[in-house]
């Protein structure tokens, strides 16, 4: 039997129907369109953190949250690894910086929660930086919540053989490839590392103030509509009334003359050899 990211066994998961996901997911998307005029209109700060172990769903979620939303207003923060520079500033000091402004919503694809998990497992960090992120971080998103920035966090948990079917069909895929890192694959025989580093960040930051809400995520469809459902049920949004638009008559010509289709180089019809 398949074992969760806690190490626990799990039971399988019957995938949700293809047409009642795709049914409510619009019905989802609609309202978080509702939540971005909110948090436009109130001048909120809404983030969104996504963690788990690779390949838990986290990007593909993402994607479903932010698909008919405004990039202006809804922003997705995904760091790289850190340069020369930034390993000597105070840690959270690069997320700080992508925190989003009033009237925005900013999605951590992984966050500050880094040193937590792969950083502590690979040993990227030193057991002093370690410990010093778990006493350090319940007071950083306390003084983010006190600020009034709305914070929710989702931990997406996925079973050891889920996970490892998810890296088999990238490593064969050569549009997805590029998904599967080394330190992908090294999560595979350090799963007992990660199931106890994931327990130890649990204990220090599920805090009332910002909470861990854990996302089953074998079944992605599953995954992604009930993480959008609970992220909603936590806003206390309504809908604001958007300023009417009227598209106008398209006026008269008053004798231009475009320059001849010659004097400009077009892109090749590569469509129309397709069609038989």
């Amino acid at each position: 039997m398949a074992k969760d990211s806690n190490g626990g066994e799990r039971d399988p998961i019957a995938r949700l129907p293809k047409r009642q996901y795709e049914r409510e997911l619009s019905r989802l998307q609609a309202e978080l369109a509702k939540v971005q005029e909110w948090v436009r209109a109130e001048g909120l700060r809404l983030v969104v953190v996504f963690e788990g172990r690779d390949a838990a769903g986290k990007g593909s979620t993402i994607k479903r949250v932010t698909q008919y939303l405004n990039p202006r207003i809804a922003r997705i923060a995904a760091l790289p690894a850190p340069t020369e520079r930034e390993r000597t500033q105070w840690y959270f000091q690069r997320y700080v910086e992508q925190l989003p402004a009033a009237g925005e919503m900013v999605m951590f694809d992984r966050s500050w929660y880094n040193r937590a998990g792969v950083e502590k497992v690979m040993h990227f960090c030193t057991n002093d930086e370690y410990h010093r992120f778990l006493h350090q971080c319940p007071i950083f998103e306390r003084m983010l919540v006190e600020d009034g920035l709305l914070l929710r966090k989702y931990w997406f948990s996925v079973s050891d053989a889920e996970q490892e079917a998810r890296f088999r069909s990238r490593h064969d895929d050569p549009m997805r490839r590029w998904k599967l890192s080394p330190i992908d694959l090294e999560s595979i025989a350090r799963w007992e590392e990660y199931s106890q580093a994931k327990d130890q960040m649990m204990v220090h930051t599920d805090i009332p103030e910002a909470p861990w809400f854990v996302v089953e995520s074998d079944d992605k469809r599953r995954a992604r509509i009930n993480m959008i459902a609970h992220l909603l049920s936590t806003l206390d949004y309504h809908s604001v009334r958007l300023k009417e638009l009227k598209v106008p008559t398209r006026p008269a010509p008053k004798g231009y003359e475009r320059p001849p289709r010659d004097a400009q180089t077009y892109v090749p019809d590569h469509a129309a050899s397709l069609v038989t």
